[in-house]
């Protein structure tokens, strides 16, 4: 009798205690997803509510939906003193990229383009310190360039084309 008294009490306490827990919580008019050779996208119509809360290490707009990504420019160790830089006129490119390389060897160098599935879509020689990759034919969307010595990767960027 006593075991059972103290289950129900321990029962009533989390159920009391989980009255506290709230959800993200909208209602909309509508909303869906889209999707096309760019990309895809999550969206809604109707937000009653929209405010942005500021703090310290950024901001957020109050909603139902936030992106969020994860961006890593990587390298390898012996690289850390180079000045390797990837520019792209203009930014987001449209129609070309210049990858530009300052203060490094660049013999036996080579660069990859690839499209967000990882698929490879280019792969050339890099020849001199200004070497231009024709994105024209691209569709709109997100490429990384992968820049390689031998069989090290010495830096990956993240390129926009629109």
């Amino acid at each position: 009798m006593r075991h059972k008294k103290l289950k129900l009490s321990a029962v009533l306490l989390l159920g009391l205690g989980l009255t506290g827990v709230q959800a993200q919580e909208s209602l909309n008019a509508t909303g869906s997803n889209a999707s096309g050779s760019g990309g895809s996208a999550s969206y809604s119509v109707g937000q009653v509510v929209y405010t942005t809360n500021i703090g310290k290490s950024g901001s957020i707009a109050q909603g139902v939906q936030q992106p969020y990504e994860i961006s890593v420019v990587t390298g390898i160790k012996e690289a850390k003193g180079i000045n390797l830089t990837v520019t792209a006129y203009p930014n987001p490119t449209t129609d070309y990229l210049t990858l530009r390389i300052d203060e490094f060897e660049i013999s036996n160098v080579s660069y990859q383009l690839y499209d967000m599935n990882g698929k490879l879509l280019q792969n050339e020689k890099i020849t001199g310190s200004q070497t231009s990759i024709v994105m024209s034919n691209l569709v709109p969307a997100t490429y990384f360039v992968k820049v390689i010595q031998g069989n090290k990767e010495v830096k990956t960027f993240k390129i926009i084309k629109n």
